[in-house]
């Protein structure tokens, strides 16, 4: 299955029935007044979070949902049966925005959660309501309402505990093949990761985390280059950071300036996505001689400034895997217990997380208006669309 995390769709609640204009007419009942019955209430358009879905791409194919409409009044005092209420199905993790206003309506979380979207049009009363002592055949009623019609973006962000972020071929995929079942994309090339990925870092029974890779940041990254501005905002959902190093690059860059690169474009992207935890993992060396290992890291380490956790691993053979993800447990497991029981930490979580929502969903419209090209100006499509997940790239010797 194709994987989008954007989409843009259409949805319009049904109208209200108009109320019925009818009087009583039967044999031996020579006076027997107005008896219209009222419209019907039109369907509204909810939204319902599903844990079953994992990408927006049928919004790719429909993009209009609309709610029944009410049925009209009917004589003898009959009601219009209501239009049913239509229920959409998205990922758990998708943020409602409307693209009218750009104010963000909800946050799908959590599975069941219902979100109204459209509200449907209210029913029109009929002729029976306005009779009084000096009307006794009245002839008003009123038709229904229009229902509420919004254009809705959804942007859907990966929920997990913990994410990796990084260089292209630092071995952020290689690590997480190491430590869950989750089984990406793995080559001697940069940009084998075009799509997030998630994978359940398990230890035990009930012991579990989640964790993604998404795809490697290169330099300008928040400023849309590349492929990490479209998947930054992922890393809003987790709780904590890793951010891996790859100690021996086989282009031989610089791993210190690769990781002060990194730094930089997440500050740029979002500054509450900068503050949250962050841990070092130094990767790949085992492609160094074992007497050297110690040296480089403690070095790289030195120049980065580095006063957080250090781990320092080789994923592809699963060296240091074991304790990284044991700490990694034990930090999740006491932040939630924090959070349980003292609520001024649970308010700061909170605090944090609609900062981050708000940074990332005006970096998002930063990039949508920069990258709006003028009609018939085919040059300016450098942006990276759906479509562009089908390409072949060959590399020539």
């Amino acid at each position: 299955m194709q994987f989008l995390d954007e989409a843009s769709i259409i949805v319009e609640a049904g109208n209200g029935g108009n109320g019925c204009l009818s009087f009583r007419r039967e044999k031996y009942v020579p006076k027997g007044g107005p008896d219209g019955g009222d419209g019907g209430h039109g369907g509204c358009v909810y939204l319902i979070g599903d844990d079953a879905l994992n990408t927006l791409i049928d919004f790719k194919y429909q993009r209009f949902y609309k709610a029944p409409n009410g049925r009209p009044g009917q004589g003898r005092q009959m009601s219009g049966r209501a239009g049913e209420d239509l229920h959409v199905k998205v990922p758990v993790g998708t943020t409602v925005i409307d693209e009218d206003t750009l104010e963000v309506i909800a946050d799908v979380t959590e599975i069941g959660q219902v979100v109204l979207v459209a509200q449907g049009g209210r029913r029109g009363l009929g002729n029976i309501h306005f009779k009084s002592s000096t009307n006794r055949a009245p002839r008003r009623t009123t038709p229904g309402t229009e229902g509420e019609r919004r254009n809705l973006r959804f942007e859907m962000k990966v929920m997990a505990d913990v994410g990796l972020l990084g260089m292209p071929n630092a071995g952020k995929s290689t690590l997480i093949r190491a430590v869950s079942a989750a089984k990406p994309k793995v080559a001697n090339y940069p940009f084998t990761t075009l799509v997030p990925n998630l994978g359940v870092v398990k230890l035990g029974q009930h012991q579990h985390f989640v964790m993604a890779d998404v795809p490697g940041l290169i330099e300008g990254a928040s400023d849309g280059a590349g492929l990490g501005l479209r998947f930054l905002k992922h890393l809003t959902r987790t709780r904590l950071l890793l951010h891996v190093v790859d100690v021996a690059p086989f282009d031989e860059t610089d791993p210190v300036e690769s990781a002060e690169a990194i730094v930089h474009e997440l500050e740029a992207f979002s500054q509450a996505l900068s503050e949250r935890p962050r841990w070092l993992v130094l990767n790949k060396l085992d492609l160094l001689p074992a007497e050297d290992r110690e040296a480089v890291a403690d070095k790289i380490v030195e120049r980065l400034g580095w006063q957080g956790p250090v781990f320092r691993v080789s994923a592809i053979s699963g060296d240091g895997c074991d304790p990284l993800v044991q700490a990694i447990y034990r930090w999740l497991t006491e932040q939630r217990r924090l959070e349980n029981e003292d609520e001024a930490v649970a308010e700061h979580e909170r605090e944090m997380r609609e900062r981050m929502e708000r940074e990332a969903v005006a970096r998002t419209e930063a990039r949508l208006g920069r990258k709006r090209k003028p009609i018939g100006d085919d040059d300016a499509d450098d942006d990276f669309d759906d479509d562009d997940y089908d390409v072949e790239v060959e590399y020539a010797p």
